[in-house]
């Protein structure tokens, strides 16, 4: 190593524990050039290594690493060069950075600018500093499925944990259906779940009737839940791995000043008072806002606003022989009757059926779609009592900012749910252990101080794995939900036993799952049949509908 690349890693080290690593593993490795440099503002360094350095010293640097990316060291590298580097290349600003450690690391005649070389980006913030006496403190805000999920990863990695939730027997207005995967992955046990759903009937504008799920495994289902069991327990089992849980209601925060100073947080305790609480502070060094879609911590550090969908849900208890025809069967309707942009829904539960709807467009009008929605399922939940009413705010895509500082917004108050299906537990649970898991390894367990950098990286590992879902589901919900011909199609369309099992598989397990192509043309080609046909019915209905008002204007 020449003694000018030596000389800039020991200057980057100076700022990171994690660099120390890297000069000890790339040294033992015999790297010939090492170089670093802080990128500041994002707390990061650049660091550029020959490809030949061996995996296992790569390893002891990215153990200590907050993160570890390889990238490309020149976009004007050779095609040979790029097969042997990552296939990931710097961009914008980081460029600069690039070519900064390109040229540190070539004095002396080195070789590491050459197309041999890779440069490494390691996420490590220069401003951490190691906590004397104590762990990181955090605070979660919510109780749902994303606040306890993120409250449990982080009492497991043993940094000090807080959470506060207003109402603990709440029961969020949610139609309760989680995948397959959410069962294996977050470990839930089978007594929380009321019904494992097997069968479900779509039914079109003009009471089509579609059977679904012909394609499922044996051992396959879509589990139905009631919030207030899942959400109690994934709580409980956060407190068991040392969480504190504050029956409280969060009512603001003081940003700290500078980078190290606690948010000092206010809420009213109801943990002695149920009724009148007591007004109480608590002070902590990072933030995690699972508070829904009327988040209050996204309002403290001006996330934004977005556009939000109203639920309504009815829970009725039906006679028994009526609940026998929903023991493993749900149903969804589409029309512009029961929502101008979403689906209504019948959801078995326990001993009673959820009954409800949503839209975006028109929120005024709810109360007229749930009416509907219950007229369209009245043969089948007649003779039924309403147990309970229930609305609640859904948000229909990502806000504008979701982390700030040492403040990190996770669920609902991220905005994770996907439009044209309105699923949000799965995306809630598991933002919410993605953002502890960042903190965790940024803070090596509640070690060291974080920044925003670090919250970032969530972020763009939550970006990576989930953008295209959403992307394809609003797509979905543009072409299918606009009108009742498009509704039609999209019924008809479901009746299609590879739509089934493509749509199955990648509910059930959370993941692109690869078409047969002569199946995939098969099915543009059925779609594109639908659509025309839909547009030509829709006309049609246009021109009865002018002819009908023309009709009685003459009278």
């Amino acid at each position: 190593m020449s003694s000018a690349s030596s000389l800039c890693l020991t200057q980057a080290a100076s700022h990171g524990a994690a660099l120390q690593s890297a000069k000890a593993g790339l040294t033992a490795a015999s790297a010939s050039t090492v170089c670093c440099r802080t990128t500041s503002p994002s707390s990061s360094f650049v660091v550029v290594a020959p490809t030949a350095t061996s995996s296992s010293s790569l390893r002891r640097l990215s153990t200590s690493a907050r993160s570890f990316d390889p990238v490309l060291p020149s976009s004007s590298s050779s095609s040979s060069s790029s097969s042997s580097s990552s296939s990931t290349f710097l961009a914008g600003d980081e460029k600069a950075f690039r070519e900064e450690a390109m040229a540190l690391g070539s004095h002396g005649g080195s070789p590491s600018s050459s197309p041999s070389s890779t440069v490494l980006r390691i996420y490590a913030s220069a401003s951490s500093k190691r906590l004397q006496g104590r762990k990181l403190r955090v605070a979660v805000i919510g109780g749902g499925p994303a606040g306890g999920c993120t409250a449990e990863t982080l009492a497991q990695a043993g940094i000090e944990t807080f959470l506060i939730e207003r109402k603990l027997d709440n029961a969020k207005p949610c139609g309760g259906a989680i995948p397959l995967c959410m069962v294996d992955e977050f470990q839930l046990p089978a007594d929380i779940i009321d019904r494992k759903v097997t069968k479900m009937k779509m039914i079109s504008p003009s009471n089509v009737e579609v059977d679904v799920g012909r394609t499922l495994k044996p051992n396959e289902y879509i589990g139905m839940v009631r919030r207030e069991v899942l959400d109690a327990y994934l709580r409980d089992r956060a407190a068991s791995y040392g969480a504190t849980i504050i029956n409280g209601l969060f009512l603001g925060m003081k940003i700290p000043s500078d980078k190290d100073s606690p948010y000092v947080l206010d809420y009213t305790d109801y943990s002695v008072d149920g009724v009148s609480g007591k007004p109480s502070t608590l002070e902590v060094d990072v933030v995690i806002g699972a508070d829904g879609a009327n988040s209050r911590v996204a309002k403290n550090i001006d996330a934004g606003e977005y556009d939000y969908a109203i639920a309504f849900q009815e829970r009725i208890k039906i006679p028994d022989d009526k609940m026998d025809y929903y023991q493993n069967l749900a149903e969804m309707y589409v029309g512009d009757d029961v929502s101008p942009d979403f689906y209504g829904w019948v959801f078995p539960k326990c001993d009673h059926v959820a009954v409800g709807t949503g839209t975006v467009i028109n929120k005024p009008a709810i109360k007229k779609y749930q009416t509907a929605m219950r007229d369209r399922a009245k043969t089948k939940i007649a003779g039924g009592k309403i147990l309970r009413v229930e609305a609640h705010p859904i948000p229909e895509h990502p806000r504008p900012r979701r982390a700030k500082g040492r403040v990190a917004l996770v669920g609902d108050a991220a905005g994770y749910v996907t439009k044209c299906s309105g699923e949000g537990i799965y995306f809630a649970a598991k933002s919410g252990r993605m953002c502890a898991e960042a903190i965790a390894e940024a803070s090596e367990n509640g070690a060291k101080m974080v920044d925003e950098s670090d919250l970032r990286i969530y972020l763009d590992r939550w970006d990576k794995k989930y953008w295209s879902t959403y992307k394809v589901l609003d797509i979905l919900q543009k072409v299918f939900y606009r009108s009742n011909p498009a509704r039609e199609a999209f019924v008809e369309m479901c009746a299609d036993d590879y739509v089934q099992k493509m749509t199955f598989d990648s509910y059930l397990y959370k993941t692109v799952v690869p078409g047969d192509p002569i199946s995939d043309a098969k099915l543009a080609f059925n779609t594109v049949a639908s659509l025309i046909r839909a547009n030509a019915l829709r006309k049609e209905q246009k021109k009865l509908s002018l002819l009908s008002s023309a009709a009685a204007s003459s009278k």
